[in-house]
């Protein structure tokens, strides 16, 4: 739990939470035109799908149709196939439609700085000053290179834009949302690198439904994406904290319902959908997610420990509920705690797991 003053003129304090519990783009869319619809045809290990010229995400402007030129479908397959240390096994890779043009995974891996700004405690974001920050970034990105030179790396912003509180606030939710001064800050250090710029929405007591379209002017944008995190979601009308919560499938399939309209409308690239997960409780019916063309879908292993245990909680609640890629987070404190390891998990050891995380997150 982290107390600070909101940056106002008032004497309001904010409580920020922190409670964590144990437990790219194939932008090769370069764009040509096409005056006519044509049909692509794709097919991903178990599954075969035609692709209309509206899948290529094509624009229209006056007479032509700007189009996106269309994943390499052989490449996605083999980089998948990377991913799983090239062993088909029941599990991996995992059988889902191919994203639409633009798509960012597998052909690039994501590693994100996390945090928020009005805090040093939720993460390296907002722990040190921002042009610190994003050299360190840039700097882990390197070594993420380095660790797999067929993956090129994504560099990536993880901004906490709803926060879950201890307190109600006005609206009674345990939940604050923050400024957009603060997201539009977020972007503007994202655009110095070239980097992509996540937006994490904690709901405390309120629910996705409710928060998600608030974000929708940012979503509209190419380059952010989404990730919500069930530890915080609380029904039942607990405090946030004092439980952890759960998202059940039904919900996560209504948040990327709504960004494959937004995708579709707008003639955007596929958003990347992080969820995170730590316990098996906190994903609810994983089966029943549904993977679509316009939304990539990660699921996120958010635990903190020692290496064993990391990989323990990876394996349970990620590696064993296949989805369709696999995030691995790192803490440069709190993977520390434990006597005896002063030193986190390196690219090379979370890359041998199986399958290889295709993004990271530092807190």
């Amino acid at each position: 739990m982290i107390h600070i003053s909101k940056p106002k003129a008032t004497s309001v304090f904010i409580f920020l939470m922190t409670a964590i519990f144990y437990c790219s783009a194939c932008n090769n869319s370069q764009p040509t035109t096409k005056t006519k619809n044509a049909a692509l045809a794709r097919v991903n290990p178990g599954n075969k799908t035609a692709l209309s010229h509206a899948d290529t995400g094509a624009v229209k402007k006056a007479d032509t149709v700007v189009v996106r030129l269309p994943i390499d479908t052989a490449k996605y397959n083999h980089l998948a196939l990377h991913l799983a240390h090239n062993k088909v096994t029941p599990k991996w890779p995992a059988k889902t439609p191919f994203p639409l043009a633009g798509g960012i995974l597998p052909f690039k891996r994501i590693v994100a700085f996390y945090g928020n700004f009005y805090s040093k405690r939720m993460g390296i974001l907002g722990e040190i000053p921002p042009e610190e920050m994003l050299k360190k970034l840039q700097s882990e990105c390197k070594q993420w290179a380095k660790a797999d030179s067929l993956i090129p790396v994504q560099p990536a912003l993880h901004y906490i834009c709803v926060s879950a509180q201890h307190e109600p606030g006005k609206a009674g939710k345990y939940r604050m949302r923050m400024p957009f001064t603060q997201i539009d800050k977020t972007l503007a250090l994202a655009k110095k690198i070239n980097a992509i710029v996540f937006l994490d929405v904690q709901v405390g007591q309120s629910t996705l439904q409710q928060e998600i379209p608030q974000l929708e002017k940012y979503l509209k944008l190419d380059n952010v994406h989404l990730a919500i995190d069930p530890e915080f979601s609380m029904k039942g009308g607990h405090l946030p904290g004092s439980r952890i919560g759960n998202f059940d499938a039904s919900e996560i399939n209504w948040v990327s319902e709504y960004l494959a309209k937004l995708v579709r409308a707008n003639h955007l690239t596929p958003k990347v959908l992080i969820v995170h997960r730590f316990t098996m409780k906190m994903v609810s019916n994983y089966k029943e997610i549904k993977t679509r063309p316009e939304v990539q879908f990660v699921m996120d292993m958010d635990g903190w420990g020692f290496p064993a245990k990391k990989v323990d909680t990876y394996e349970m609640c990620v590696r064993n509920n296949p989805v369709q890629f696999t995030g691995f987070k790192l803490f440069y404190k709190n993977d520390i705690k434990t006597k005896g390891f002063n030193v986190i998990m390196t690219p090379k050891a979370v890359l041998s797991l199986t399958p290889s995380p295709v993004y990271i997150q530092y807190q």
